[in-house]
């Protein structure tokens, strides 16, 4: 388990008789970005609370930040920080203000807190609206509040539960780079999301899971991979070129009014010139060429029956 930040064997928890998490493995490296993906019922909701010391695991080890869960739930919580769906800031309460509250409640020196407050709100950029009660900010900057608060402690390990659910894209791309900042400061993030795209974005490593078992871990392109379909997309200027180039490429699948063909294939360098070659050994030629790989949603759908592009997080 050295370079962990989690690192869990044989997860298992229950409710009543029925099984949530059928004995998961996890080992989320030290300083990565780790996304837990699943379909809803899948037991996600069930896993990060395990690992934030607020359900007790039925059996297993888990460790975070080199603390058990259960024997050692005060340290883990000292080195975690947890952003959840909703934001969790007092409305009332003016951005600052909100920050200076949740110094005071880590008990942290007045000056202190004071200066933490100024360094986060600085960087989320809500400096002009540190004054402004939380209830006028957009959904965005209450967001980045909500991130702000939990990093006051300055936890080793944050983790993020749909983190930009509701934003418009400009915002969500702002909350990518925020966490992508909050990495290479050296954190590890613990992702759950319901876009299929900030996985492939953001996570060094993703872990599918259905029904309370892990069905696939890698990276996005090695999950990717797994998957059938990844095909080479042809495209000529005249009908006369496309069905000469069907007449050689007799694996392909033709498209007569986009003037395309599609051709099954990895898009490596070596078979994308091997199909040129045999295209020029017949004096074809190619308009334009593109290779189409499966996407995340390819995978979900393939691993667990889920295809939406937007999946539910729980």
């Amino acid at each position: 388990m050295n370079g962990s930040a989690i690192a869990a064997s044989g997860l298992r928890k229950a409710y009543k008789d029925k099984p949530v998490l059928d004995g998961i493995d996890l080992d989320v490296r030290t300083g990565t970005i780790f996304a837990l993906l699943g379909p809803n019922g899948a037991g996600k909701t069930t896993t990060v609370n395990v690992l934030t010391t607020l359900l007790t695991p039925d059996a297993g080890k888990v460790l975070v930040a080199g603390h058990d869960v259960v024997t050692e739930a005060k340290a883990v919580r000292a080195a975690i920080g947890v952003t959840g769906q909703f934001a969790s800031v007092d409305n009332l309460l003016t951005g600052r203000e909100n920050l200076l509250m949740m110094a005071d409640l880590l008990h942290l020196p007045k000056t202190e807190g004071r200066r933490i407050t100024d360094r986060l709100l600085d960087r989320f950029d809500l400096v002009e609206a540190a004054g402004k009660p939380a209830a006028s900010y957009s959904g965005g900057m209450r967001r980045k509040l909500d991130l702000a608060m939990t990093l006051v402690g300055g936890p080793q390990i944050i983790f993020l539960d749909e983190p930009t659910t509701g934003l418009d894209p400009r915002s969500r791309r702002t909350m990518w780079e925020i966490i992508r900042d909050l990495v290479a400061d050296g954190a590890t993030i613990f992702l759950t999301t319901q876009y299929l795209e900030e996985a492939d974005q953001l996570a060094d490593r993703i872990a599918v899971l259905d029904q309370g078992r892990l069905v696939a871990e890698g990276t996005a392109g090695e999950l990717k991979r797994r998957i059938p379909g990844s095909h080479v997309r042809l495209r000529f200027t005249s009908r006369p070129e496309l069905d000469a180039a069907a007449r050689v490429l007799h694996e392909s699948t033709e498209d007569g009014d986009e003037l395309t063909l599609r051709v099954p294939g990895d898009g490596g360098v070596k078979s994308l010139r091997a199909l040129l070659d045999r295209l020029d050994a017949h004096s074809v030629e190619v308009e334009e060429l593109s290779v189409h790989t499966p996407d995340l949603d390819d995978v979900f759908l393939a691993l667990t029956g889920h295809g939406n592009k937007e999946v539910n997080a729980r």
